[in-house]
């Protein structure tokens, strides 16, 4: 099994604490490090590894609820952009990478603090201090369903 397909497995089982919501395509949770605050997922319920191998209504539901997704996170975290990412070559299962940005959060390490995620340090991305505590996630949980849910906070 892959590790996207892990963890969906942990959601179903009610074991990942990540897990915010369940839509139609997928599943929302909240990134595990959280140097980019906010930083969130949207996981493709069913193991496939190209946009390609879905059928053109699966496709665009999985984009329209993606874009929702999207819409939530940069609410929720008061983004003043979103950088989307759907890689794969790592982890090949159909999954987004939706990261708030804000000018200048990289520091030292982008053209003026900016650019894409993968120019800070992965291992500073991963460290331990990146780890959200219970009371951040539970924080970042509630504030992400509630725009997912149409809510105003």
């Amino acid at each position: 099994m892959c590790f996207v397909c892990d963890r969906i497995k942990m959601i179903k089982d009610g074991k990942n604490p990540y897990f915010v919501k369940e839509l139609n395509t997928g599943y929302v949770v909240i990134g595990d490090f959280q140097r980019f605050k906010g930083y969130a997922l949207f996981l493709y319920k069913h193991h496939k590894t190209e946009l390609n191998q879905l059928s053109e209504d699966e496709r665009a539901l999985f984009m329209k609820e993606m874009c929702e997704v999207a819409e939530a996170v940069k609410k929720a975290s008061d983004a003043q952009k979103i950088n989307y990412e759907l890689l794969g070559i790592g982890d090949t299962h159909l999954h987004w990478h939706l990261f708030p940005r804000s000018i200048g959060d990289l520091g030292e390490y982008g053209n003026n603090g900016n650019g894409p995620v993968w120019w800070y340090p992965r291992k500073k991305m991963y460290a331990e201090c990146n780890r959200p505590s219970d009371e951040e996630l539970h924080e970042m949980k509630t504030k992400l369903l509630s725009k997912l849910n149409g809510g105003n906070l």
